[in-house]
Parts: structure tokens; C-alpha cells; sequence
């Protein structure tokens, strides 16, 4: 019975793949979808930074396919969790010291009404509709948009507004 257990806990533990190659795997995991998610659309990571985003998205992914049995152990599942959490935390701390990269990792905003005037080209790039516009201007308490100095998408996928009251 004895033999059967350390067998069971052998398969589950042993690495199916190379630790450095997992650790390969997390980094370019880790680094494309931040490419892909750095040039799409900014609000599709709601209000998580897209650091954040990117972070959970893998962790939950490398979680899943050890905890399933899937393709990897669980030991290459951990190894893979800890090379995600690792670049996230370093990325995080780099671009707290540095701007340039803290300017890379975090889209600048895009102006989406400037002196009451809609900027139809910068909403058509990011897909925000005027019926969108003007839901997220109400839930500001502003229904005129003449009444607004300059609406900000933030690179969180926010909308900021600064009336001309303010």
C-alpha cells in the first residue's frame, strides 16, 4: 500500500518538464500577453493596472492546468506561478524607479472631450461610444457636455472628468 502512495505522490510532484524551462515558459508567457494587452484596447482590464491584469491571467492559468493534472505537475505549476510572480513584482518595483519604464508599462491617457467638444477620433480608436460617453458623464452628475473641460480615458480603462465648474 505503502509503494502505491509514493508512487501516487512521485507523479503528482515529479517535474514533467525542465524547472528552467518552465521558468522560460512563465517569462515569455509573462512578456507576450503583456505585449498583446499593451496594444489593444486599455479598457479591457477594467480597473485592474494592466500588470495586475496580466498577473492574475497567468497565475490563474498555471494554477489550472497543474490542479487538473493537466499538461504540468504541480512542481512545474508552482515553479511557473513563481516566475509570473517574480517578473510581476519586478516590473511593479522597476517602474517605481524608473519612468521610462513605468511610461511603458502603463498607457498615457487619451483625451476623449476637450472644451466641451467630443474627440470622435481618439473615442473611434479606443471603440467608446458617444451613448458610452454620455453614461459615464451622467454617473458624474453632468447631462450638457459644453458643461465638460476635458474628459481623460486613463490608462487603468477609466474615464476621469473635469468640468468646467472645476
Amino acid at each position: 500500500m505503502t509503494n502505491t502512495v509514493d508512487t501516487v505522490w512521485e507523479d503528482i510532484l515529479k517535474p514533467d518538464l525542465a524547472l528552467t524551462e518552465s521558468i522560460l515558459r512563465g517569462t515569455i508567457l509573462y512578456f507576450a500577453v503583456f505585449i498583446i494587452m499593451r496594444s489593444t484596447l486599455r479598457r479591457t482590464a477594467g480597473e485592474l493596472s494592466m500588470l495586475d491584469f496580466i498577473f492574475v491571467l497567468l497565475v490563474a492559468n498555471g494554477a489550472a492546468d497543474s490542479m487538473v493534472g493537466g499538461s504540468i505537475s504541480v512542481l512545474n505549476g508552482i515553479v511557473l506561478i513563481l516566475t509570473v510572480v517574480a517578473w510581476n513584482y519586478a516590473l511593479n518595483t522597476l517602474s517605481w524607479y524608473i519612468p521610462v519604464l513605468e511610461r511603458w508599462t502603463t498607457p498615457p491617457p487619451i483625451q476623449l472631450v476637450k472644451d466641451g467638444e467630443m474627440m470622435r477620433r481618439n473615442m473611434r480608436k479606443e471603440f467608446i461610444t458617444t451613448e458610452e460617453l454620455m453614461a459615464q458623464l451622467r454617473e458624474e452628475g453632468i447631462e450638457d457636455i459644453s458643461k465638460v473641460k476635458s474628459a481623460l480615458l486613463e490608462g487603468d480603462g477609466n474615464i476621469s472628468v473635469i468640468s468646467q465648474d472645476d
